[in-house]
Parts: C-alpha cells; structure tokens; sequence
C-alpha cells in the first residue's frame, strides 16, 4: 500500500531470503540487493498504477544511472525482508528512490538510493516522461499534499 509520509510517497513489500540467495555464510549474497530493490520498483509502480511492461511498450526503457548501497548489517536465510521504497519529487527525465531494507526484527540492514533516467527505446537518448506517468504521480502528490 502507498502512503504519503514526510513529503514522500512511501512503498513497502516483504521477500524472503531463500536459499538459493545466500552464501556459504548464510547471509544474503550483496549482489541480490539491486534485485531487491527492483522489485520494490516494480511493485511501487504497479501500485500507482503504472507499469513497466506499458513503458517499455510505449517505447520507453528506464536504465538505472546511478546506484548507492550502504550495507549495515547482513540478512540471511530465511529472513523476511520488508524494503520500504520511497519518492519524493517528481521530475520529467529521471526517478529517483530510496529504499531501506529491514528484517522481521525490524533491524535496518541496508539503505540504498537509485537514479533512472527515461531513454527512448530507439534512440537510446533521454526523454521526457510519458504523460501518463507524470498524471499518476503527480495525481498522488496532489491528492496528499496537506
């Protein structure tokens, strides 16, 4: 569910870490983590009604250009992962999220911060938003301004 939280739109989802994504250690390999934070998109935007199936169908990709991972403590086999996502201004090039990942404990483990930009899937050059997009969030921002 999306909420408006100090300025933000705020997102959260729960994974689990499974098997398959942990080291010999036990502990959630470093390299799941911009997995993790795709999904988080992924569904961030599907709640907002958005989709990036539509976008790219509509002949627009979204690359990520930038991304910073600050690990703080490690999750491991099992843990149920709640990433909260968060946006907090609309631009009409690029996206930018926050996400911090907690466990079932509620320990904070990871905090990161990605950059996308809108590029035309022909060209490969950066665009401006659908309006679609820019409809939606700015539509959300507007309805939770006060």
């Amino acid at each position: 569910m999306l909420v408006f939280k100090d300025g933000k739109i705020v997102h959260e989802v729960q994974i689990r870490v499974t098997y398959k994504d942990t080291d010999k250690m036990g502990y959630s390999y470093y390299g799941n983590y911009p997995t993790y934070f795709e999904i988080a998109r992924t569904e961030f935007l599907r709640e907002l009604g958005l989709s990036y199936k539509k976008l790219e169908d509509d002949g627009f990709l979204l690359p990520i250009a930038n991304m910073s991972i600050k690990y703080l403590k490690p999750a491991k086999y099992d843990d149920l992962l709640t990433v909260r996502t968060s946006y907090k201004k609309l631009h009409s090039v690029k996206v930018e999220f926050e996400y911090e990942i907690f466990n079932q404990n509620g320990e904070i483990l990871n905090q990161a911060s990605t950059l996308l930009v809108f590029v035309d899937v022909n060209s490969r050059k950066p665009i401006r938003a659908p309006e679609y997009y820019m409809n939606a969030m700015s539509r959300f921002f507007e309805q939770n301004k006060n």
